[in-house]
């Protein structure tokens, strides 16, 4: 049975970064939900499947099969057999990620495999209901995040880092949306586990973040 860690919250809080440092420290796998889900949003977005039609959502994802592979220390993710790894971190598949994981039978689809993965291996998992509903025994859960103009920010250098020159307005926008579509879903809504620590990195940086996250896994074994 392996240790988990269990990090919840926001989109663009970090906590894709602060895990995988985490786990690196720690000699962990690190289990990114969200690229899984944003492979099925790139395939949805691909196949042009209107976002409102959460039935046409699920049985287009039931095509999909999704892995996460480390090859030389980098992560790669496979989108039926295609290194997806660059194209779903573009800002639209990010949106996608929030519309799909929002329908049943998307998250049916991973459950299994996310689940599998946690119980044979010490990994840390980050998501939105990793604490709450994936792994709901995981041995340390964190709420991990920062203001909604924090997070922008940090989203938008990011992107400009990339060459994509999306405005800060639009980013903050993008992200109070999908705030609001995550806390307000009907399956498996972001909140925070009642036995989480709390962690906003709003005034953190990202090695400070993780070496919290290192200190709480410690602290547990």
């Amino acid at each position: 049975m392996g240790f988990n860690i269990a990090i919840d919250g926001p989109a663009g809080a970090g906590k894709s970064t602060i895990a995988k440092l985490a786990a690196s420290e720690l000699s962990y796998i690190y289990v990114d939900t969200g690229a899984m889900y944003r492979a099925i949003g790139l395939y949805v977005y691909r196949k042009h499947v209107p976002e409102e039609d959460k039935k046409a959502i699920g049985e287009t994802a039931k095509e999909t099969e999704v892995s996460i592979r480390y090859i030389d220390g980098e992560r790669h993710v496979y989108l039926n057999g295609e290194d997806v790894s660059e194209e779903i971190r573009k800002e639209h598949i990010g949106h996608m990620a929030s519309v799909v994981g929002a329908v049943p039978a998307v998250r049916e689809h991973l459950l299994s495999l996310q689940r599998q993965i946690a119980q044979e291996n010490d990994i840390i998992m980050d998501g939105r209901d990793i604490g709450t509903c994936i792994l709901p025994n995981a041995d340390v859960k964190i709420f991990l995040t920062a203001s909604a103009e924090e997070r922008a920010r940090r989203r938008y250098l990011e992107l400009q880092s990339k060459g994509d020159n999306t405005p800060y307005d639009v980013v903050l926008a993008d992200i109070k949306e999908r705030d609001y579509r995550d806390t307000h879903r009907d399956i498996a809504p972001l909140k925070q586990a009642e036995d989480a620590v709390y962690l906003d990195t709003s005034n953190m940086t990202i090695e400070e973040a993780a070496a919290k996250v290192v200190e709480l896994a410690k602290a547990a074994r």
